[in-house]
């Protein structure tokens, strides 16, 4: 893990605390960063939408899986 220096204002902190049940300020601030990364990386996989080709069909990837034999 590394330490990093931040300067926040003392009013966003403490409503970010109180949003997210954080017991410490650097449990606030890894609760936000995860879920600001969790959101982006769905949007990138939403944006992919309909981009994608499968040659296989649902049907064929859930009931016929090549490893079983």
């Amino acid at each position: 893990m590394r330490r990093a220096t931040i300067t926040l204002p003392g009013d966003l902190l403490e409503e970010l605390l109180l949003e997210v049940k954080a017991k410490s300020k650097t449990a606030a601030v890894i609760t936000v960063i995860k879920d600001e990364l969790r959101m982006r990386k769905k949007a990138r996989i939403k944006a992919m939408a309909g981009k994608m080709e499968f040659a296989k069909t649902a049907d064929d990837l859930r009931h016929k899986d090549e490893r079983l034999g």
